[in-house]
Formats: C-alpha cells, sequence, structure tokens
C-alpha cells in the first residue's frame, strides 16, 4: 500500500534517493483503520493480563516468617507469576510502541504524499522504522 519506489541513479546523480511514490490512499487507511482496532484489542488484552495476573498472584497465598517479625512475602505462585510478566513487560511495551511508530508513520507520510510533499513523506517512513528504546524501571528485590 505505502511504498517509495527506488532507482539507481545515474553517474551524475548524487546517491540514490525515492524517485516516486505509489500510494493506494484509500488501501492505506483500511489498513490502518483494521490495524488501529486490532492494536487497541491488543492493549485491552495486555491490560486485563497485568490486572489478571496481579490478581492471581494475591490471590495465591503468601508465605510468612515463622520466626519473626511476622512479615509476609508473595507465596511461590505469585513470585513465579511475578517473575513471568517481569519477563515479558519489555517485549509487549516494545511491540506496543513499535505498533504505534508504524502506524502513525504510514498515516503521517501518506498525509504527506496526499499534500505532495515527497521529503516530508520520506522522512515520516524512515522515522517510523527506526528502532524502539525500551526503557523499564528496574525493581530491586
Amino acid at each position: 500500500m505505502l511504498r517509495a519506489n527506488r532507482r539507481r541513479q545515474g553517474p551524475d546523480d548524487r546517491g540514490s534517493g525515492v524517485t516516486g511514490w505509489d500510494i493506494d490512499v484509500a488501501g492505506v487507511r483500511g489498513v490502518l483503520r483494521n490495524t488501529g482496532t486490532v492494536a487497541k484489542d491488543l492493549s485491552d488484552t495486555g491490560m486485563a493480563m497485568q490486572d489478571n495476573l496481579e490478581d492471581a498472584a494475591s490471590a495465591a497465598g503468601t508465605l510468612t516468617d515463622q520466626f519473626g517479625p511476622y512479615a509476609s512475602t508473595a507465596g511461590l505462585v505469585g513470585a513465579a507469576l511475578s517473575a513471568f510478566l517481569e519477563h515479558w513487560t519489555r517485549d509487549l511495551v516494545y511491540l506496543s510502541d513499535r505498533t504505534s511508530r508504524s502506524v502513525n508513520g504510514a498515516a503521517e507520510a501518506t498525509g504527506h504524499y496526499i499534500q505532495g510533499d515527497l521529503t516530508m513523506a520520506a522522512t515520516a517512513q524512515r522515522e517510523a522504522a527506526k528502532e524502539p528504546k525500551v526503557d523499564l524501571p528496574r525493581v530491586d528485590r
């Protein structure tokens, strides 16, 4: 739907660049609408999973030190669920950020294409393709 046509330039040209665009604007809009719906569903599922894992960890019980002071800590199941969530959170955040960048970048590039600004369209596409950086707060145990 959204692709830059590139061609090799001759020896007198400087480098290679975007020489033209071939965008099915209605198709891009349809894909973006569908992707946005699925991305929202994925986000809602991720939030529900986080809430459900926290509830399950709480319901699984705690361990209490019998020799005092009587402090409770997460039980074995709760600790395993917490480790699972901690392990997969980075990937889930990465997927969310990558999806958002891709959808927004495609929408922005298409908007620039419609306005006839191919340089800005190429810039939007290039920015959207950059690798997301996921910085999660460190949890000390």
